[in-house]
């Protein structure tokens, strides 16, 4: 797994061997994972999300602790997949980083609690698997609208973006932290160093 400049943020490049009946490929492997992220990956839900082209989910997150972390792929079509990094006062406060997952290269990214996630549909039935840390709980569950000027996410040009009425209602980024919404860098690393067995 190869970090992105993103702390917590990784994206898997597993290597595809195909042949004259498809193809085969390792997308997670327990060892590396914990090799590279420095604690196991807790699997409690795994979520299968199939969208149009130009569906534009997220920005999702959770409250830390436990908030919830996540493994994703696209198995059918293609996405751009996107991660925030909404934890205040971090080095890279509102910056974010896409990876193109697709059902040809086969990568896949982890972001730690803590991060937003979203994606676009690059394709029709595009169809995305999670493996998550916690289950979904809708009380501790937000969102950031990913529109928002100043997140200035790139989004490709050419697709209408094709939100449900709960992201596009969301705040932006500013109005998050106004409101007290945003989890602080603090909180994660100290969560962080939990799941590597480092607290006190």
């Amino acid at each position: 797994m190869r970090q992105l400049d993103i702390s917590g943020a990784f994206v898997h490049e597993p290597k595809v061997f195909p042949d004259s009946r498809g193809s085969f490929h390792e997308w997670f492997k327990a060892g590396d994972f914990q090799e590279s992220v420095g604690h196991k990956l807790d699997l409690v839900q795994a979520n299968c999300s199939v969208s149009s082209r130009g569906t534009l989910r997220g920005v999702h997150f959770a409250d830390v602790p436990p908030s919830q972390a996540k493994y994703v792929k696209c198995v059918r079509g293609a996405v751009l997949d996107v991660i925030v990094d909404i934890r205040v006062g971090s080095p890279t406060f509102g910056a974010w980083e896409g990876v193109r997952l697709d059902d040809e290269q086969h990568h896949a990214v982890y972001l730690a609690e803590g991060l937003g996630h979203a994606f676009m549909a690059l394709t029709d039935d595009a169809t995305v698997v999670y493996l998550c840390s916690q289950g979904y709980a809708p009380e501790r569950e937000h969102g950031i609208n990913p529109l928002d000027p100043a997140l200035g996410i790139a989004w490709p040009e050419g697709i209408e973006p094709l939100l449900s009425p709960k992201d596009a209602a969301a705040p932006t980024l500013a109005e998050a932290q106004a409101h007290g919404l945003l989890p602080s860098y603090a909180d994660c690393l100290a969560y962080y160093d939990t799941l590597r067995g480092l607290s006190q």
